[in-house]
Parts: structure tokens; C-alpha cells; sequence
């Protein structure tokens, strides 16, 4: 139950940290999506149990602090980690492999929930433009953020999540 405890204050932090420093970064119209990578890290790991969980609380704190439709917030970070657990399950073994693969996809489709929400909502964005100025650059951004962040992420789920070795 504590392992699921120590959700709130980790993704507090990211939160704060993404609307206060990586929003601030941005490339063209496109920035990083600090709490994307952080889920897609977390659910990288073999041996955490807890990444839907993280995915839907910190699609509710994003949700809470963005301009965009609660449901697409949510629906996209779930979308993220459950490719992120089919990647790592059956796919690849190799981590940073997975998690280049799932933060460069995990983005795409992400932004591409995202871009749909306001479509329903009545804004009207050029598809091309949104594709060339937002989701491009916000992919490059979040590959260049994933390399560190997978390792942090590694070490918070060895810690919580220790693995047994066999006597």
C-alpha cells in the first residue's frame, strides 16, 4: 500500500516541475511532456506493479492544471502506459530501446488524442501545421528528456521494488 503511497508526492513533483521549467522549453510551438515520459518510464520497468495507477493520477493532476478535456488527458497517459507494458512484455527486452520506442510513439499518439479533443471541442487547427510546429518538435523534446528520466525511473523502481536474487 505504501508503494502505491509514494505516487502522489513523486508526480506532485513532476507536475510542478513541468508546468514551472519543461513547458518553459520549447521548440517551435512543441514542448516537452515531462509527466508522458515519466509514465512511459515507470511502466518500462518489469517489476512495477503500480503503472496504471501512476497513469490515471497523473492524468488527473495534468488534467486538473491544462486547458485540455479531462477525458483526453487521461485516455492519453493510459494509452502511453499500456503500450509502454505490451512493448516491455512483448517486444523488447532491452529498456532504452522500449523506452525510445514508447516515448516516440507514446507522443505521437498522445498529441494525436490531444489535437482530436479540440477538434471535437470546435477549434479548428490545420492538420499539417499541428503535425510540423507541435507534435514533431514535442517528439524530439521528449526523446531528448527520456535518456535521464529512464534512469531515475530504474532506480526508484529497483528501490521500491527490490529484486530477489536466488540463493
Amino acid at each position: 500500500m505504501t508503494k502505491k503511497l509514494l505516487a502522489f508526492p513523486i508526480l506532485a513533483l513532476v507536475v510542478v516541475l513541468q508546468t514551472t521549467i519543461i513547458a518553459r522549453l520549447q521548440l517551435l510551438s512543441g514542448s516537452a511532456d515531462f509527466m508522458l515520459v515519466v509514465l512511459a518510464a515507470w511502466a518500462i520497468q518489469e517489476q512495477v506493479d503500480t503503472a496504471w495507477h501512476w497513469a490515471i493520477l497523473g492524468g488527473v493532476m495534468v488534467a486538473v492544471l491544462s486547458g485540455m478535456p479531462f477525458w483526453a488527458t487521461i485516455l492519453g497517459y493510459l494509452a502511453v502506459v499500456g503500450l509502454a507494458r505490451l512493448v516491455i512484455k512483448r517486444v523488447w527486452e532491452l529498456p532504452i530501446v522500449a523506452m525510445f520506442f514508447v516515448t516516440f510513439l507514446g507522443t505521437l499518439i498522445f498529441q494525436t488524442i490531444a489535437y482530436l479533443a479540440l477538434l471535437i471541442s470546435g477549434e479548428s487547427i490545420p492538420a499539417n501545421d499541428v503535425f510540423s510546429l507541435i507534435i514533431l518538435p514535442s517528439v524530439l523534446l521528449n526523446l531528448l528528456i527520456a535518456i535521464p528520466i529512464i534512469t531515475v525511473m530504474r532506480d526508484l523502481a529497483n528501490w521500491m521494488y527490490p529484486i530477489k536474487e536466488e540463493l
